[in-house]
């Protein structure tokens, strides 16, 4: 905890907020999205600008304190107990530069304001499933789209530029060409350099596509997980498509049809014309009873909808897996375990077609790794903390039945707090690019000032 006289010195510092347990906005700033990794820093810091993070980390390195920084709440790494917490989310600034087709964003921003204001020009950006969850955060982790992903590749892969301060509290703006191992680094190395306080990247032409869900019983997942499977064989990398077994909440504001059901969620964007996708779709249509179809032209501004992921924070315990190959038999396992008879309720089982764009290198390299997968196998329960260590266990025993095609690797935006480890923060990257990655921890942060993160080391 800070004492009196180190708050004082803070505050006179800075010029965002900076809160201790028994102020107003400490639990504002410290509060996460999975409810199951509460935090207790020994102070929180609502930066406003660049000169409140420079002094914020120059603060922390003097007294010794570990640093930790969010601004949704989304992804944390290790809970910042006793830490000093940077949250970034009243820096909101977005410009869009349509001749350019890019886009700068400070490090508060959330997708939905960049998907808003890019769209005004018939613009899109790689971004996620999640309207609500940050955009750097998201970067730095490679940023995986199920939406723009097999056309274009990786978030990070179309990074022009990152303004970052370092752990000596420093400012520095990062490019191919200035401090370029640094810049290769954070794309893809997350937040183990610094804090970033603004991010430029790329933006395509998107103005609208085709789209969203198609629903079916969960007693037809056999059928369904199937159908998927031989289906994505032949479709352009145009088409991003996911398969989930969910299970709904009876909630008022679900259709009728959906609620409180196990359902098959199959889930769709397609880049080209409406009449194009139409026929792309047709034979998906029919592998089962469709209880409700929501595919269909739709603005790029309301790509949300296609997965339509939950907005208020929640208890969630997760694992993943990256898959080289997806057969028949591990789809039977999966669906009896998942399914109708699953002895553990868990509520959801997704399975993301990879490959295309996703599978090429980018222009200028980057940390983003293991990029050879065909699929991402993800398990998800809302559980309370009681609930946890049984659907961990349960989880393991679904990724457990593909471990013939298991490539033993994620992706760094599926590392959850479980995954603070070097031996897991490992698996995100192959040898050679985990060991540049710690060499350039050792150099930019030789005493791990960053911490509350999933740490290279």
């Amino acid at each position: 905890m800070l004492d009196a006289a180190q708050v004082a010195e803070l505050r006179a510092a800075v010029a965002g907020s900076v809160s201790r347990p028994d102020d107003h906005n400490y639990d504002v700033d410290r509060a996460t999205y999975n409810l199951l990794t509460p935090q207790q820093p020994a102070a929180t810091v609502g930066v406003l600008g660049v000169d409140d993070v420079r002094e914020t980390v120059r603060f922390a390195r003097r007294h010794g304190l570990p640093v930790a920084v969010q601004a949704t709440g989304h992804g944390v790494g290790a809970p910042a107990d006793r830490g000093v917490l940077i949250n970034t989310s009243r820096m909101t600034g977005v410009v869009v530069d349509p001749e350019g087709a890019t886009a700068r964003v400070e490090a508060g921003v959330r997708w939905q304001s960049v998907i808003d204001e890019a769209a005004k020009y018939g613009l899109a950006p790689i971004n996620g499933s999640s309207p609500t969850v940050g955009v750097v955060g998201y970067t730095l982790g490679g940023g995986h789209s199920p939406f723009l992903g097999r056309s274009h590749g990786y978030a990070a892969d179309h990074v022009t530029a990152i303004d970052i301060v370092t752990p000596d509290g420093e400012f520095h703006t990062l490019t191919s060409t200035s401090q370029p191992d640094l810049f290769w680094a954070v794309r893809g190395g997350k937040a183990n350099f610094g804090v970033v306080t603004a991010i430029e990247f790329r933006l395509f032409p998107q103005a609208r596509l085709y789209g969203g869900g198609l629903f079916f019983p969960g007693a037809q997942a056999a059928a369904v997980l199937p159908a998927w499977r031989s289906w994505i064989e032949d479709t352009p990398d145009e088409l991003t498509s996911s398969v989930a077994l969910v299970r709904l909440p009876p909630l008022e504001e679900l259709p009728e049809p959906l609620r409180g059901q196990l359902v098959v969620h199959v889930r769709i964007a397609y880049l080209g014309t409406e009449e194009a996708g139409q026929q792309l779709v047709a034979p998906l249509r029919r592998a089962g009873t469709l209880l409700l179809d929501t595919v269909a032209e739709l603005p790029y501004a309301a790509v949300a909808s296609i997965h339509n992921d939950p907005v208020t924070p929640l208890p969630i315990c997760e694992r993943s897996a990256l898959l080289r190959e997806l057969t028949p038999a591990q789809l039977d396992r999966i669906v009896g375990l998942a399914g109708e008879t699953a002895t553990v309720p868990v509520t959801m089982v997704e399975i993301r077609h990879l490959a295309g764009a996703l599978r090429r290198p980018p222009q200028e390299p980057n940390a983003v790794a293991n990029r050879d997968a065909a699929f991402l196998l993800f398990v998800a329960s809302v559980a309370a903390p009681d609930e946890v260590p049984r659907h961990a266990e349960y989880h393991g025993s679904i990724i457990a039945v593909v471990a013939d095609t298991d490539t033993h690797r994620t992706f760094a935006n599926f590392l959850t707090p479980g995954n603070g480890g070097p031996e897991h923060v490992a698996t995100a990257y192959p040898p050679e690019v985990y060991e540049r990655l710690v060499d350039l921890k050792r150099q930019w942060d030789p005493e791990n000032l960053f911490r509350f993160t999933h740490t290279v080391r």
